[in-house]
């Protein structure tokens, strides 16, 4: 089968909370169809933190709840993944909070369901420059792949925190993700914000040249999901056990990769042949795929990143946190 647009075809709590929820929910659960249900599922082929996605897939876990799901590798902006789940052109998609919000604050009516892990996201400083804490950073240029990216969203709020203006302290310059260490080489950037693999293989390739300055893996954010999970808005609510069945699926696949870092890369690297599999078996373990909230906890932590969001202008000042979480995030489980 064949998608148009930019749809190339290829191919949620606490652990032990999202466990319970999952167990309550009747998760080795009945179903209400016979049949396996057919669903379209987006992906970012390239994000080895998804690797729940493809242990879901090849280890069954989605026809264990009843689905059969055709993943669909989506290459374009996070507004025209949402658009294509608010339209029908795919049922769910994966993808980070950082990227969702905004335009869910925009009316997609695509609702946040379920997550997959945490944080993924890393800025790291270049030592030659002198950047080797984040006060350093002022007066600086920051490499990102994306100026709409997770990186610049999330480094911007923790940059505020430290008293570092985002705006005006700090220069953001965009470049394919693989040229960014170029660009450290021309002088041009002194710091980079991106995600891993890329920022694992830059530092591979230039031993001892970049310090850490700050991740979504520690601090504030070390119990903070970084991919989220949503469905459009009608399967929502005309077919909540298909949805719910989906969310089971990605806590289940999540638990296995957090259990099982070293056959979850081997099944990734599949899909993403770039990356040699000892490489992916490092960075999985670095992960936190333990932490996939769903229900509640979701929703509350779907607020929280909306006030961060708001602090530094991401969101309109006018958007009330709250009233958002609510709005975009629905309990399939309940």
């Amino acid at each position: 089968m064949n998608h148009d647009t930019s749809l190339s075809r290829r191919g949620v709590l606490r652990a032990g909370g999202a466990a319970a929820a999952v167990a309550a929910s009747g998760l080795i659960a009945t179903r209400a169809w016979s049949q396996q249900r057919k669903l379209t599922f987006a992906w970012n082929a390239s994000a080895f933190c998804l690797s729940p996605v493809v242990v879901a897939q090849e280890r069954g876990f989605f026809e264990k709840n009843g689905l059969q799901v055709d993943l669909i590798n989506y290459t374009g902006s996070t507004d025209q993944l949402l658009e294509s789940l608010a339209t029908a052109k795919a049922d769910a998609a994966v993808g980070m909070i950082h990227r969702w919000l905004k335009p869910l604050e925009s009316g997609f009516d695509v609702k946040i369901v379920g997550s997959s892990h945490g944080g993924c996201v890393r800025l790291v400083g270049v030592k030659e420059a002198g950047v080797t804490d984040l006060q350093k950073l002022k007066g600086k240029t920051i490499g990102v792949s994306d100026i709409a990216s997770p990186g610049k969203n999330f480094f911007s709020i923790l940059l505020k925190k430290n008293g570092i203006d985002a705006d005006k302290d700090v220069t953001w310059r965009q470049y394919p993700a693989d040229l960014l260490d170029i660009a450290v080489n021309k002088g041009e950037i002194q710091a980079i914000a991106d995600g891993d693999p890329t920022l694992y293989l830059i530092e591979k390739r230039n031993k001892g040249r970049y310090q850490e300055l700050a991740s979504n893996l520690s601090g504030e954010y070390k119990d903070k999901v970084c991919c989220i999970v949503g469905a459009r808005g009608e399967l929502v609510r005309k077919e909540k056990p298909v949805v719910a069945a989906l969310v089971r699926s990605i806590v289940q696949a999540s638990d296995f990769v957090a259990e099982n870092p070293n056959e979850s890369a081997r099944l990734f690297a599949k899909y993403s042949p770039k990356v040699p599999v000892e490489d992916l078996q490092a960075l999985l373990g670095t992960l936190t795929h333990a932490h996939h909230p769903v229900g509640k906890n979701l929703r509350d932590e779907v607020e929280f990143y909306a006030r961060d969001f708001r602090s530094v202008g991401v969101l309109k000042s006018s958007t009330d946190p709250a009233r958002l979480a609510n709005h975009v995030s629905v309990d399939v489980l309940a």
